[in-house]
């Protein structure tokens, strides 16, 4: 005899402005193997530290090439703040400088309605820019905040525009 399905649900009442980003690394090249290894002990690091709004994270595994991982924040500014903080500040401004022969994107969702993306150097479309039109992260899409149509001013960049592009 079938056995009905136990169904749940989830009382986000306490969480009104919940952020949950994807994020991903794809290798492109075989040093980018390296990369992408050295990263997974400094990332289980760092969400070891339990960072003030990191409610949950989950490592993903999309491909043998493309590893991820889903984090659920209590709120933009934490992350925001998070992000600008250390180990990550360096971790970007590194990356940001060289890829070390990967890709990396992020996709992020607001409860209250938004979503942003950046994709650096991946090789092939990923999540909404395989039907979105794809834009330069130059001006008003440079940063996550602005990107997301977020109010308040972006927190200063950890690699500015000009450096970055010039």
């Amino acid at each position: 005899m079938a056995q009905r399905p136990k169904r749940v649900t989830i009382d986000l009442s306490q969480y009104p402005d919940l952020v949950v980003i994807y994020l991903g690394m794809r290798v492109n090249t075989f040093i980018g193997l390296k990369t992408v290894f050295g990263f997974g002990p400094k990332i289980s690091a760092a969400v070891e530290a339990e960072p003030d709004g990191l409610l949950l994270h989950e490592s993903l595994f999309y491909s043998p090439r493309h590893v991820g991982m889903r984090q659920y924040w209590r709120d933009f500014e934490s992350l925001e703040a998070w992000s600008r903080s250390e180990p990550h500040r360096l971790w970007w401004r590194d990356f940001l400088r060289d890829t070390g022969g990967t890709g990396f994107w992020h996709e992020t969702y607001f409860r209250r309605g938004g979503m942003e993306a950046v994709y650096i150097d991946m090789q092939t479309p990923t999540g909404l820019a395989r039907f979105a039109p794809v834009k330069d992260a130059t001006a008003a899409m440079f940063s996550a905040r602005k990107r997301a149509g977020r109010p308040g001013e972006a927190a200063p960049s950890v690699v500015s525009e000009g450096e970055l592009y010039s």
